[in-house]
């Protein structure tokens, strides 16, 4: 139903009946007087009628129709009116305003059927003429001679004639009415808005409370009952005011320590509707407290080892704890811990539920075990070939010279190994103590003599193998970078697309890639690499062909370094691979330093564990 202001819920009914009263008697007024001139009209006509008469008797006694016309045209022009001589048997013998040999017999007219037939004095009628077409009134008095009625003498007015007569009446009437409907409407209006103005503020009072405005006070209205629900108002105002200041500081702290906690915090009542839900929860189960607050967990949370976890929680009068794992866009592992949530009186109102995401500290767990078993594997490998042969050349073969000198090839061979790989742990270990500490110097230098320096490094390997190195940049490119550590990581790259591509092109290309970053590639036209083993490329030690990486001379470390250096440079890496049409690998670096930010990358990630190809 359509509500409606106060003001116009009374003004319209006083002002209704005030106007309808008026105008009605106003109509009636005008009737009256219309009907009274009307009468008066007749009456007029009747006088006139009765003056004329005896020249009309006189005409008709000597049957002289011209004469009789011209009496009767003479007669209309001097009383301003229709004159009508009718016969008794009802033919128009003269007509001042129609031709009477063309006129209907007019024997059945009310006011001449009155004359003859019914033996009155004096017709009268009130109709529209059938021969002129207008409204007209009639008064007819009969033509007696000796007593005897020869003929009818009908005069007629129009009847909107005498309307125009009284139109100024009308109009003085009506304006009057629409003075005294003004001044009643403004008088209505000053009567309603002695109730509607404190109410207008009342209400505007209101508006102000219910947004939060406690400190607005309503004036006091010259109305006792308003006065006094005005002052009702203002206390509760105040009263709100306190007790919401509490509400508002308490769920100020408790929004703040949730929103602050790392571990997610579900609560529900006996019903297993959501009762809280803070952001980490949020992320972790890809819900929002505002689309999920009052639904089942059934209805807003579709993870049915959940809802059993629930279901155990309700029914256990001690914490209950578990782990399961959340599959959205990555799989994530969390630890749930629940505890029984009751209300001041210590009853039971639903079940508070703590989720602690421990899929980095398991994943590190894994890395760390990975880690100490790779790095022991890719030890032992070359100690196991060193020991192998160094008691081979025990047992007699020092006195075989050729077989001693292969023997001790090999062993040089696998020092070498083994010394590079302890060489790139230890970089590795040296990049990431100074991403902690804050010592990788960044500054703004250009790339082309860095990229430059790269190709160069791996100039005899390249030639060896028969690649073409090609390098695509601007001279004035420049970018916020540590020469050495770049030169290093581009390198390895290089070094790495070789290997992969025997007697192809590596093309080395660095560009703009933003406003505030650039992107340096190595894309090389080798064997690629299998989708599946692209995530997986810069951990320590990992590779796509184990056999064929030890082969070429790999650590296993190339990858990893490269990521290392690129987030002590807080860029990042991309890779780019399809199995027969070769490799893209891309590093991204920042042209100017980000504010109230460090030199190094995200510290963070440093304890992944990554490796090469």
């Amino acid at each position: 139903m359509r509500r409606k202001p106060l003001f116009w819920k009374l003004f319209p009914i006083y002002f209704g009946i005030l106007s309808v009263s008026f105008f009605t008697i106003a109509i009636y007024a005008s009737e009256a007087f219309r009907e009274f001139y009307l009468e008066e009209s007749e009456a007029d006509l009747l006088i006139r009628a009765r003056l004329i008469s005896r020249d009309v008797r006189q005409e008709c006694i000597n049957n002289n129709p011209n004469s009789l016309r011209t009496l009767v045209a003479r007669l209309a022009k001097e009383s301003a009116t229709r004159v009508t001589i009718i016969a008794t048997d009802g033919r128009v013998l003269a007509d001042s305003h129609h031709d009477p040999a063309t006129m209907l017999n007019h024997a059945g007219r009310p006011e001449v059927r009155q004359i003859l037939n019914e033996g009155r004095n004096v017709g009268m009628a009130r109709r529209v003429s059938p021969t002129l077409g207008d409204n007209m009134v009639y008064v007819a008095t009969p033509i007696k001679c000796q007593g005897k009625i020869i003929g009818v003498l009908r005069l007629a007015l129009a009847a909107s004639a005498l309307d125009a007569e009284p139109g100024i009446v009308y109009r003085r009437v009506l304006l009057a009415t629409l003075l005294i409907a003004l001044i009643a409407g403004i008088a209505t209006i000053m009567a309603s808005s002695k109730i509607t103005g404190p109410l207008s503020r009342m209400e505007h009072a209101t508006s102000r409370f219910a947004s939060g405005d406690f400190r607005f006070r309503l004036p006091t209205s010259d109305i006792e009952e308003l006065a006094s629900l005005a002052d009702t108002l203002n206390s509760m105002a105040a009263q709100l005011d306190r007790q919401l200041r509490t509400i508002t500081q308490q769920a100020e702290e408790q929004r703040a320590i949730l929103s602050s906690m790392k571990e997610g915090v579900l609560a529900t009542d006996n019903d297993d509707r959501i009762l809280i839900l803070n952001p980490t929860a949020e992320q972790l189960l890809g819900i929002t407290l505002e689309n999920s607050k009052g639904k089942t967990i059934q209805e807003a949370i579709r993870y049915p080892a959940l809802q059993k976890f629930i279901e155990r929680a309700h029914a256990s009068p001690t914490p209950t704890r578990d782990e399961f794992s959340f599959y959205g866009p990555e799989e994530r592992l969390v630890e749930l811990v629940s505890a029984t949530l009751k209300d001041t009186d210590g009853t039971d109102i639903g079940v508070l539920v703590v989720l602690n995401d421990i899929t980095q500290t398991r994943r590190l767990e894994n890395m760390r075990k990975d880690f100490v078993a790779n790095v022991s594997h890719e030890l032992r490998t070359p100690i196991t070939s060193i020991k192998g042969f160094v008691e081979t050349l025990r047992e007699g073969a020092l006195s075989d010279q050729a077989k001693a000198k292969e023997f001790l090839d090999i062993l040089a061979r696998q020092a070498d190994r083994l010394n590079s790989i302890i060489e790139d742990l230890l970089t590795l270990s040296r990049i990431e103590q100074q991403t902690e500490t804050d010592e990788v110097d960044l500054h703004i230098a250009p790339v082309r003599d860095v990229l430059t320096a790269a190709v160069s490094n791996c100039e005899n390997r390249a030639s060896t193998a028969g690649v073409t190195v090609t390098i695509d940049c601007a001279e004035d490119l420049r970018a916020l970078i540590n020469p050495p550590l770049l030169e290093q990581a581009v390198t390895n790259l290089v070094d790495n697309a070789i290997k992969y591509a025997p007697g192809g092109l590596v093309e080395v290309t660095a560009r703009h890639f933003s406003d505030d970053e650039i992107v340096i590639s190595v894309k090389d036209n080798g064997c690629g690499i299998e989708p599946e083993h692209l995530p997986r490329l810069f951990e320590r030690f990992y590779r796509v062909d184990k056999a064929r990486s030890r082969k070429l001379g790999g650590t296993g470390l190339g990858l990893a370094i490269v990521k290392h250096i690129i987030q002590a440079h807080q860029g990042r890496t991309e890779v780019e691979s399809s199995p027969g049409l070769g490799s893209t690998f891309s590093i991204y670096l920042r042209t100017k330093a980000k504010a109230n930010q460090s030199s190094v990358g995200d510290k963070n990630d440093n304890a992944s564990v990554e490796g090469n190809r």
